[in-house]
């Protein structure tokens, strides 16, 4: 039985057949599901900053657009002294392309394409991962797990039709050590061209892209330590000056100053003014947070299973390490070098220089993929007890079978959750999530709660509303038609209007009767993340 299924495992057409149904399948998923969920608190600013760098960049190539187009493009303010001129556009400005396009004007059309866009990305990370796994594993069936790993991490899987910055940074990142590992494999002049284009289209998502330029440089200095060689230090030199040229083409921002303006933008992201809080462990922080802050949100928003096969998996790596002499190191040692210092050093490096976080560890997301690898590596030396004649091998399968369990219980729980993945906490109650951890700060759910006073008020009904901030609340009005938009009436002001709803951001304890009947909520596995407030209905009746 087991040389059967070792030459099915090893048959190339059975690979391809298993591989592309997987793809194929999540793809379809994604189609599917992605009108499901929310605008995002940031979507709405992100896609000013791309109109805006389009703006520029027609300026630049084609000004007859611009005046052809003068009445649209006039309430556009220019890109020099533009806020968020430092963030990087390379997904942003295709985007304003494909939204000038396929959504001309129309609010709604415009987000779905861009949710169905950042999955995507999200998509083409995914293969990415496969074929980064691939190459470190030698093994197309635990590549292909790595992927399911990722995809069935519910945080990640909600973002990736939402979060056009983390979620779309991970995936390029992801991308880029795939051609990094390539680059290792074998050393060519394409190779090289690919892998400075994905680094440079990284590095013009964010900034810290710049890690992959510190981990090429690296293992091609140890390579030539190792074996000199003038066509390999050729081939970094071309590297670094492709990836710098790449960089400044894909962000208008560096057209003018490249240097200066790359600086200043580095230094502004490094300590970004963020003006809100966090809510953690219960206190309201600012954006200065303490040195656990990091682990902890990795903690309680990962799968435990996944978390305790990344910790055997480290250890793992490290003893493989460990045994490799310095000169006699071979690719699957370069890539497990790659693997764990790409996990840890981002860590390591936002707790020595004090970063400033907000809203979760999602900033930190592209070393996720780094984690599942390492977790599969984990898994796999587990799965290598279990055939080895020692009673430990009843250990690891009794480990191996609880942490499966827990895994399908995560893929239900994603079912149930959806579309509220982004709110899932893994071991944690739920009374003690809503206490001591952020809840919707993305503040999707604001697109479900409008949805329902829209469905359960007549249609002739104009509809007060307010809300503590109400940001999150228009960007998810401009998800409906016209006609419905205009039934809404948004207050700017949280003490007016009929309607009061909240995702409790920034307001963990409930709110106090005198607000009205709480008419409508929503729960995601028992969190309270939405709620609707009718200020003209007794408070005495429940809420339905």
């Amino acid at each position: 039985m087991h040389s059967f299924l070792t030459r099915w495992s090893n048959s190339p057409w059975f690979e391809r057949i298993v591989v592309g149904l997987f793809f194929g399948l999540l793809l379809l998923l994604g189609l599917y599901v992605y009108r499901d969920y929310g605008v995002s608190w940031d979507e709405p600013v992100d896609r000013d900053n791309g109109a805006v760098n389009l703006k520029y960049v027609l300026e630049r190539v084609a000004p007859q657009l611009i005046h052809q187009q003068r009445t649209t493009y006039a309430s556009i303010p220019p890109l020099t002294n533009y806020p968020d001129n430092d963030h990087g556009v390379a997904f942003e400005l295709p985007l304003a392309v494909l939204g000038v396009l396929v959504a001309r004007g129309d609010s709604a059309a415009y987000y779905h394409l861009r949710h169905l866009s950042i999955f995507c990305v999200f998509w083409v990370g995914c293969w990415a991962l496969y074929g980064l796994a691939r190459h470190y594993f030698g093994s197309w069936l635990w590549a292909l797990f790595a992927v399911g790993l990722l995809v069935l991490s519910p945080r990640f899987f909600a973002e990736a039709f939402f979060n056009g910055k983390d979620i779309v940074f991970m995936a390029c990142f992801i991308v880029a050590m795939f051609t990094l590992a390539r680059l290792l494999v074998c050393a060519t002049v394409i190779r090289a061209t690919l892998h400075a284009l994905a680094t440079a289209v990284a590095i013009d998502v964010r900034v810290p892209g710049l890690l992959i330029v510190g981990f090429t440089v690296a293992l091609l200095a140890w390579q030539l330590l190792l074996r000199p060689s003038k066509r390999l230090l050729s081939l970094g030199l071309l590297y670094v000056l492709l990836t710098t040229v790449f960089m400044v083409i894909g962000w208008p921002f560096l057209w003018d100053a490249p240097i200066a303006n790359f600086l200043w933008s580095y230094q502004h992201l490094s300590h970004y003014p963020w003006q809100g809080q966090n809510l953690y462990f219960g206190q309201l922080i600012d954006s200065q947070v303490p040195w656990h802050y990091l682990p902890v949100w990795i903690l309680i928003t990962t799968p435990t299973p996944y978390l305790l096969a990344a910790l055997l998996g480290v250890a793992v790596s490290g003893r493989r390490l460990a045994r490799q002499r310095f000169a006699q190191i071979e690719l699957v040692g370069y890539l497990t070098l790659l693997v764990v210092s790409w996990l840890l050093v981002p860590v390591v490096l936002v707790i020595i220089l004090r970063s400033r976080f907000y809203d979760g560890w999602r900033h930190l997301y592209f070393i996720y993929p780094a984690l599942v690898l390492v977790a599969v590596q984990g898994i796999r030396w587990l799965v290598q007890a279990t055939r080895r004649p020692h009673p430990a091998r009843y250990l690891a399968l009794g480990v191996l079978l609880l942490s499966a369990v827990e895994t399908m219980r995560t893929a239900i729980r994603m079912v149930q959750m959806h579309p509220f993945q982004q709110v899932y906490f893994s071991f944690i109650p739920a009374q003690m999530a809503e206490r001591l951890f952020e809840r919707d700060y993305w503040g999707l759910s604001y697109y479900q709660g409008l949805q329902w006073l829209l469905r359960h008020h007549h249609s002739a009904e104009l509809l007060s509303v307010s809300a503590p901030v109400v940001t999150p609340v228009v960007a998810n009005s401009l998800l409906f038609t016209t006609s419905k938009q205009a039934r809404l009436a948004i207050h700017r002001e949280p003490q007016k209007g009929r309607f009061f709803i909240t995702n409790y951001r920034w307001h963990p304890q409930p709110y106090a009767d005198s607000l009205g009947q709480e008419i409508y909520s929503i729960r995601a596995e028992g969190i309270t993340i939405l709620s609707i407030f009718d200020r003209e209905a007794s408070p005495t009746r429940s809420a339905p």
